[in-house]
C-alpha cells in the first residue's frame, strides 16, 4: 500500500505529493476529472487555433511562493511569460490606471491623476521594501508562523506601529481616500482587493488590496507559455520522476476511519485503497467535513461550525477566440497590460458588492478581462487574440439588477442573457469589442463546479477571503493548520491556511504535517497535547521547529518513521 493517498490532483494536491515523494514516501493520487489540474487547466475548447485557460489564468502568487520555487519547476520544462504591463484599470472617459513592473512608471502614471500621488505611491512601497519579504514568509508558512511573525512584529514596531497595523485593517475605499487624492491609485487598490471577495468598504481590504498590488509590482502577474496547464503538467511530471502515481476519473466517495485514524479511502467504483501513513486531502472543507468523513468520526462543535462556514462568491465567466486586439478606448496602456480591471470608478465597485450582497445579480458587473495573447504569444495566431472575462454573481439569487429576469438556475437563456451583459459591460471601454469575438464559451457557477467540484457554484478562493474566516479562524475557529480530528487525515485544500490562489502553500503545510506527525515523539506529543485541549483535534507542537519548517522535507521511509497499522 502507499505511504501516502492524496485527494485532488489540483496545484494544492500534486504540490503536497511531491513534497511527500521528495521525503522517500510512495504516492499515489486519485483526481475525479479525467486530467489532473483542478482549477489549473487549458485547453482548445473556445477555438482550435486558441489556447484558452480554463480557470485561472495569471500567477503572482505562484511567483512569490518559495514553496513552488523549491520544486524547481523549469527543471520539468516550465516557463513563464508576462505581458509589457501588469494591469490597468481603464475609466470610460478614456484615463488609465497602471500598473507596471517598474515602480517609477506606476507612480509617474498615478501622478497624471493627481499632484502629489506619485509620492504616495512611493510611501506604499517604502513600506513593502520593509515589511514584504516578511509577510510572504508569513504567508507561505503554516500556522503561526512564529519566527516569520516575530521578524514581522519587529518591523512593523520600527516601520510606524500601531499606525501601520491600522493601515492593513482599514476598508480599501478609506485607505485609498487617506492616501491618494485621484482615482488612480484609488482604483488600483480597491480592484486588487475585488480579486478576492472583499468589498470596498470590507475591514482588511485596504491591507488585500495593498498585498495584492505590491505582488504584481514586484513579481508580475506571470503566465505559464502555452497555457495554465503547463504548470500543471510540469508538477505530474516532477512527481512521476520519483515515483509518484496519478489516477484520473477515480472520485473518491469515503476516508475510511478505524479507530480514530484514517486507513483507506473508497472511490466512486467501489474500490477500497488502503493507506500506510496518511491521507491528505485536496477538497473543498465542507465535502471533507460534510461527505468524506463521517459525523461519528468528528466533534459536534466541528459540525457546527462547518455548518456556518462561509464560500467567497459565485463566479461566472466568458471565454472569447477574438479576431484583433481589443479597441480599448484607453489605448496602449490598456492594450499592453495581460489583467484589465472594468468598472468605472470606485463607486461602481462599491455598487456592484451591493448587489451581491443583496443577492442581486448585478447590472454592471465589475470585470477581470485577461488578454491571453498580450501576455504569451503562443495563446493565438498573430494579430488576434485569445481572451476571457470573469465576474461574481450571488449564490442564491433574490432579483436581477439587470432585467433580464435571471433567477440563478443559469439555464441556457439565463447564461446567454448574462454573458451579453458581459459583453456590454466591455464594450463601455472598447467600443467594437463584439465585432472581434469569432467564438465564445460561457462557463456559468454550475459549469465550472462540474469541471472542479472544489469550485463550489464557481467560489475561488476555497472559502471567503474576510478576516473572519482567516488564520486561526480557517477553515473553522480554533484550526488554522492542516490537522484534522482524525489521525493521520490532512486538509491540503484552498480551505486551509493560507487560502485560495496557486502558490502551493496548503499542499506543502498538510505534507510537512504529515511528516512531522509519522515520527513517534512527535505523534505522542500530539495525542497528549489533543487531549489536553479536549476538543478533539490533533496537532503538532506549536514552536519555532514545528510551525515554521520551510526547507527539510522530513524523515524518509524506514524504521524509524513507520506508522502503527490498524487492522
Amino acid at each position: 500500500m502507499p505511504d501516502a493517498l492524496v485527494i485532488g490532483a489540483g496545484p494544492n494536491g500534486l504540490v503536497a505529493a511531491n513534497v511527500l515523494a521528495d521525503a522517500g514516501w510512495s504516492v499515489e493520487v486519485l483526481e475525479a476529472q479525467d486530467e489532473p489540474g483542478g482549477a489549473v487547466r487549458s485547453d482548445r475548447g473556445v477555438h482550435p487555433d486558441y489556447v484558452s485557460d480554463v480557470f485561472s489564468a495569471f500567477y503572482p502568487l505562484a511567483a512569490a511562493s518559495p514553496v513552488l520555487s523549491r520544486l524547481a519547476l523549469h527543471e520539468e520544462g516550465l516557463r513563464w511569460s508576462h505581458a509589457p504591463r501588469v494591469l490597468a484599470h481603464p475609466l470610460a472617459d478614456g484615463r488609465c490606471a497602471v500598473l507596471e513592473r517598474d515602480r517609477t512608471a506606476t507612480a509617474s502614471g498615478l501622478e497624471r491623476f493627481a499632484a502629489g500621488d506619485a509620492l504616495a505611491w512611493e510611501h506604499l512601497c517604502d513600506v513593502w521594501d520593509r515589511l514584504g519579504d516578511d509577510i510572504v514568509g508569513a504567508l507561505f508558512t503554516p500556522f503561526p508562523p512564529v519566527r516569520a511573525s516575530v521578524r514581522l512584529a519587529a518591523r512593523v514596531r520600527a516601520a510606524g506601529g500601531l499606525r501601520l497595523a491600522r493601515m492593513m485593517m482599514l476598508p480599501v475605499r478609506r485607505l485609498a481616500e487617506e492616501e491618494f487624492h485621484g482615482e488612480g491609485g484609488r482604483l488600483l487598490l480597491a480592484g486588487s482587493a475585488l480579486h478576492a471577495d472583499l468589498a470596498p468598504e470590507a475591514a482588511g481590504s485596504g491591507g488585500f488590496g495593498w498585498l495584492m498590488a505590491m505582488l504584481g509590482q514586484t513579481y508580475g502577474f506571470p503566465t505559464p507559455v502555452g497555457g495554465a496547464g503547463a504548470l500543471s503538467a510540469a508538477l505530474v511530471r516532477r512527481l512521476q520522476r520519483r515515483g509518484g502515481v496519478v489516477r484520473c476519473g477515480e472520485r473518491v466517495v469515503e476516508v475510511t476511519v478505524r479507530a480514530g485514524r484514517a486507513v483507506a479511502v473508497r472511490t466512486a467504483a467501489g474500490e477500497t485503497v488502503p493507506v500506510n501513513r496518511a491521507v491528505l486531502a485536496d477538497v473543498a472543507v465542507p465535502t471533507l467535513y460534510g461527505s468524506l468523513v463521517g459525523p461519528q468520526h468528528l466533534p459536534s462543535r466541528l459540525l457546527d461550525d462547518v455548518r456556518r462556514f462561509q464560500w467567497d462568491w459565485a463566479t461566472f465567466k466568458v471565454d472569447w477566440a477574438l479576431s484583433g486586439p481589443v479597441p480599448w478606448s484607453a489605448g496602449e496602456p490598456a492594450a499592453g497590460a495581460g489583467t484589465v480591471h472594468l468598472a468605472d470608478g470606485m463607486d461602481e465597485l462599491t455598487r456592484f458588492s451591493a448587489q451581491l450582497a443583496m443577492r442581486e445579480v448585478p447590472d454592471r458587473p465589475f470585470l477581470l478581462f485577461g488578454q491571453m495573447t498580450t501576455a504569451d504569444a503562443s495563446r493565438s495566431p498573430a494579430g488576434t487574440e485569445s481572451a476571457w472575462a470573469y465576474t461574481h454573481v450571488p449564490h442564491r439569487v433574490r432579483g436581477d439588477a439587470g432585467g433580464d429576469g435571471i433567477t440563478g438556475g443559469w439555464d441556457a437563456r439565463e447564461q446567454e442573457a448574462f454573458a451579453n451583459r458581459v459583453e456590454a459591460q466591455v464594450e463601455r471601454f472598447a467600443p467594437g469589442f463584439r465585432s472581434l469575438v469569432r467564438a465564445r464559451r460561457i462557463l456559468a457557477p454550475p459549469t465550472l463546479e462540474a469541471m472542479d467540484a472544489n469550485l463550489y457554484q464557481g467560489a475561488l478562493n476555497g472559502g471567503t477571503a474576510a478576516m473572519h474566516q482567516q488564520l486561526v479562524f480557517r477553515p473553522v475557529p480554533g484550526t488554522g493548520r492542516p490537522e484534522t480530528p482524525v489521525e493521520g487525515l490532512y486538509l491540503a485544500s484552498a480551505g486551509a491556511h493560507p487560502g485560495g490562489g496557486v502558490h502551493g502553500a496548503p499542499g506543502a503545510n498538510a505534507a510537512r504535517a504529515a511528516l512531522r506527525s509519522s515520527r513517534p515523539l512527535r505523534r505522542a506529543l500530539a495525542r497528549a497535547q489533543s487531549a489536553l485541549a479536549g476538543h478533539g483535534f490533533r496537532s503538532a507542537p506549536a514552536s519555532a521547529s514545528s510551525s515554521e519548517d520551510p526547507g527539510a522535507p522530513g524523515t524518509p521511509g524506514g524504521a524509524s518513521g513507520e506508522l502503527p497499522r490498524t487492522e
